[in-house]
């Protein structure tokens, strides 16, 4: 993977969709005051849809699933003539398999913006699943690091259906690579965040393609506008910073600072899902929303940073690197990730994305890429098969004020909306799950 600040390696994979509780601690380590709980009959106990989203489902309120899974780790060869980058010293991308030993229908499940195969929540989707007799193949973000230097052609990511396209041929070569092996009744298909969004593309593409025939599928949390939800966390990031974007830096350093205290001081340091309550047992303070709300947007600040760096690089685009330098293995990425976290998307979009994408499509306009890149611009096929599902919530951060209505509207019986769970906050509570397998299995 390329990486843009050596502080930030173990970070680097976080994703707006998900947004790894790992990167969110740091700021609320020093934050966390007290939780507002449902008093309803959807029980999940996180009121407040910043907190949600950072917390997740306390361990209390997980549904039972299996700790142990047979998971292996796979991988394959998209383009075998692509040249590679002296830095980059692979070609396969990363999946995971896991497998019954029974015949049974398997699930493509595509992680959120930025996020590998491995992330915590496509691990939640693998044992759900698998306890209810699936197998399980978890793809990487098209907007993860291995995929755009592996799998995606054009290496400039952010158009989901040129996305959606590079997620079908790789799902093609998987289907091909383990058919020997994996004993498959039916397809079915799912994914968070934006990868619940592209979902629905490469359920809509293979209606024309027909190599899979899917016979469900579920989005979860997807995004409505792919512009709308990235603006609104970039926003959560320049609106929250003291002296906003351009002290992000600072910010991030600070950041650092307190992970390193809470990392010192308290015993016995485990990083799952009940942490932010020791968090909260530890440091009695009032709740700085503000705070939380920069974290949400610094953690997809680095993830965005991220891609777009990896897609600079590989295109030789001249956006933040220089035209035609060659980074080395030796190379300090430092100064790159400095000037990489002053770009909002918007910036990308403006200055390298809608460039790019008009390029390839003469008569392209920013408001028709924009368009192109929303679920609205499939709403007519989401509208009428019955064969595509979607989970939510009613106060999803990610989601611009009304597209919570797109939902109802296009949806109408197959929208399941939950009163309340932040963006893919309650993933993990027992409804959920519970919901998501019946689902698939009724």
């Amino acid at each position: 993977m390329l990486l843009l600040h050596e502080q930030a390696k173990t970070l680097i994979t976080i994703s707006a969709g998900h947004l790894m509780k790992r990167y969110a601690i740091i700021s609320f380590a020093l934050l966390f005051s007290s939780l507002c709980w449902a008093d309803n009959s959807y029980d999940y106990p996180i009121d407040n849809p910043l907190a949600a989203t950072v917390i997740g489902t306390p361990k209390a309120y997980t549904a039972e699933l299996p700790n142990n899974i047979p998971r292996s780790d796979m991988k394959v060869v998209v383009f075998p003539d692509r040249e590679m980058k002296k830095i980059i010293s692979r070609k396969e991308l990363h999946y995971t398999l896991v497998r019954q030993k029974h015949a049974a229908p398997l699930v493509f499940s595509i992680a959120g913006t930025g996020a590998s195969h491995r992330s915590a929540k496509m691990q939640l989707l693998e044992k759900a699943f698998y306890k209810a007799g699936m197998h399980v193949v978890s793809l990487p973000s098209p907007t993860y690091s291995n995929f755009i230097i592996t799998a995606s052609a054009s290496q400039v990511p952010g158009h989901i259906v040129q996305d959606s396209a590079d997620l079908y041929q790789l799902m093609e070569l998987i289907k091909e690579q383990i058919s020997d092996n994996v004993d498959v009744t039916e397809f079915y298909i799912t994914g968070y965040s934006l990868g619940g969004a592209q979902a629905a593309f490469v359920a809509k593409l293979d209606e024309e393609r027909k190599i899979f025939n899917f016979k469900k599928v579920l989005m979860i949390n997807p995004p409505v506008s792919l512009f709308n939800s990235v603006s609104i966390l970039d926003r959560m990031l320049e609106e929250n910073i003291p002296g906003g974007a351009n002290n992000f830096n600072a910010f991030f350093e600070d950041l650092m600072k307190d992970f390193t205290k809470v990392y010192a001081e308290l015993e016995n340091l485990d990083f799952n899902d009940d942490f932010l309550y020791r968090i909260y047992e530890y440091e009695k303070e009032d709740i700085n929303y503000s705070r939380v709300a920069a974290t949400i947007g610094t953690s997809f600040r680095i993830s965005s940073s991220n891609m777009i760096f990896t897609s600079d690089v590989l295109t030789n685009g001249g956006y933040i690197l220089p035209k035609n330098y060659e980074l080395q293995k030796t190379t300090s990425t430092t100064d790159y990730f400095k000037v990489a976290s002053r770009i909002s998307f918007t910036d990308y979009f403006n200055e390298r994305f809608y460039p790019f994408f008009s390029k390839l499509t003469p008569g392209t306009t920013p408001e028709s890429l924009k368009h192109d890149t929303s679920l609205k611009s499939i709403s007519d096929y989401l509208r009428s098969t019955e064969k595509i599902a979607v989970v939510h919530n009613e106060d999803d951060i990610i989601l611009a004020p009304g597209e919570i209505d797109f939902f109802r509207d296009t949806f109408q019986s197959r929208a399941h909306i939950y009163p309340k769970g932040g963006h893919c906050g309650n993933m993990a509570y027992k409804d959920n799950v519970d919901y998501m397998i019946n689902y698939f299995t009724n």
